[in-house]
């Protein structure tokens, strides 16, 4: 069978992963920070804000996990592999420089009839004092390989609320956008090959599903927790359509509460949806906390 269903419970050492204020300020402008207003987010998008420390934007704990090495999961093309779901909670605020270790397990594998739901769990700690900084959970979608019996996904009871949202936040990408979310460590040419991106059936390269992430993480810090990434706690959608680079992505709040489910729009599209984001109470202050 292609699908090495022997791999669930297979853990790994994802190696260390370190980041420069530059590179909090390079994620920050990937995921479209300082526009349309190069003024309005200084604090994330440059080394030595006014008046203030520099910030990282919360969703930058993804990054870390972004790793090519792990158990092979099947005998078939990575072309075939969608990435499907992603979660990210973080423990505390991310200082401008960094230095951190990844474990990764694989939690999961699902099937799906038309494919397998692989679900790989991974767990980002300090890597000095071995302290808990995030944990993410990706689920990835391998098209055709279904139907071997295995258990079906769990699920969580999800509803778009039947009234206005409570916020509304829209964003342009930019025409480059793709290119410019690459340089965080994601060169998968689907996002800047226009030979590879038309052989997958998109008309030009779109924009990486972590990117657009990105930007609803980026509008729910700024609606609901007053733009202090120490309030932000955990994130989870699901991808749901692809974004082409230049579209508007309109991030739709629904709070009850420090709870909020949310759905992102491209036009009538919905690109990101089954959303849900809980908001914290402010933990940790202190910005050289996972200095190496």
């Amino acid at each position: 069978m292609p699908m090495d269903l022997g791999a669930v419970g297979r853990s790994w050492d994802s190696g260390e992963y370190t980041w420069t204020p530059q590179d909090a300020v390079l994620y920050a402008l990937a995921v479209g920070a300082g526009t349309p207003d190069p003024c309005a987010e200084l604090a994330f998008t440059t080394e030595k804000p006014p008046d203030t420390v520099q910030r990282v934007l919360p969703t930058f704990a993804v990054l870390p996990t972004i790793s090519r090495r792990g158990p092979k999961l099947g005998d078939f093309p990575r072309s075939r592999m969608r990435h499907a779901e992603q979660l990210l909670r973080v423990t505390g605020l991310l200082p401008a420089t960094g230095r951190v270790r990844v474990t990764s397990r694989v939690t999961g594998i699902h099937d799906k009839r038309s494919g397998a739901l692989v679900v790989i769990t991974n767990t980002v700690t300090d890597a000095g004092t071995g302290e808990l900084v995030a944990e993410t959970i990706s689920a990835i979608f391998v098209l055709g390989e279904g139907g071997f019996g295995g258990p079906p996904s769990p699920s969580t009871p999800w509803s778009e609320p039947d009234r206005p949202a409570d916020h509304v936040v829209t964003y342009r990408t930019n025409d480059n956008q793709a290119l410019l979310y690459r340089l965080c460590g994601d060169r998968n040419p689907l996002h800047s090959d226009p030979s590879v991106s038309a052989r997958a059936g998109f008309e030009r390269p779109i924009l990486h599903g972590l990117c657009t992430y990105g930007f609803a993480g980026r509008a729910i810090l700024h609606a609901v927790c007053g733009s202090d990434p120490a309030r932000f706690g955990e994130i989870r959608a699901r991808f749901a359509a692809p974004v082409l680079p230049g579209q508007s992505l309109s991030t739709h709040i629904w709070g009850d509460g420090d709870s909020f489910r949310f759905v992102v729009k491209a036009g009538d599209t919905t690109v990101l949806d089954r959303g849900f984001f809980s908001r914290t109470e402010p933990h940790g202050t202190s910005t050289d906390r996972y200095n190496p």
